[in-house]
């Protein structure tokens, strides 16, 4: 098993990169969420699951542990493959992922392609006793408050959404809003025009 991997991206091509390990080049898919951290840095560590099928080999990335456990929890939900986990991290970071079980939220799960309302509840069935037991549903006790102490910006953040906007994405443009009393009307009008 291939669980971990160093070196220089050689090329981009999202969901997919080419990452050069001692002279052999590895096509690993990763999750938008995975994109947004690496940033334009060349040389990345990235931890991986390799999936193996009678025609393919596929090896997946991530850029912290945590979205590797979380990978793997969700490819255990029956009809839940790796496209559609990598999808599911690709539309919510781990915080809003934790945050959307422990709430019992399927509305937010089913936006994410591929997910139906059914299968967001199956997930969140399945996964609430399983990430208590790693520890990881603290995440969502972390949920990130955007553009400082505004009390708006998650009522923004979930308008920027409902608008079809990744996660991240609209993280992304109201933290550049940067403004701590704009009401969460200006937020998003300030956002969109940020974008």
């Amino acid at each position: 098993m291939i669980g971990k991997l160093t070196g220089t991206i050689l090329e981009k091509n999202q969901p997919e990169l080419l990452l050069e390990v001692g002279g052999i080049g590895y096509e690993i898919l990763c999750p938008m969420s995975s994109f947004y951290a690496m940033g334009s840095e060349p040389n990345i560590s990235l931890y991986t699951h390799l999936t193996v099928k009678e025609d393919s080999h596929t090896l997946y990335g991530f850029i912290s542990k945590d979205e590797k456990t979380i990978f793997r929890e969700l490819i255990r939900v029956n009809g839940v493959g790796p496209k559609v986990a990598l999808a599911i991290l690709s539309h919510l970071d781990i915080g809003s992922l934790m945050s959307a079980v422990a709430n019992d939220d399927d509305v937010l799960l089913a936006k994410t392609p591929g997910i139906g309302k059914k299968t967001a509840q199956k997930l969140i069935v399945e996964l609430k006793d399983r990430l208590e037991k790693l520890n990881l549903i603290k995440a969502s006790n972390q949920a990130t408050t955007i553009s400082g102490n505004n009390p708006n910006s998650n009522q923004a953040l979930a308008a920027l959404q409902s608008l079809g906007f990744k996660v991240k994405e609209a993280e992304k443009m109201i933290a550049g809003v940067g403004n701590n009393t704009f009401s969460t009307e200006e937020l998003i009008r300030h956002a969109l025009q940020n974008k």
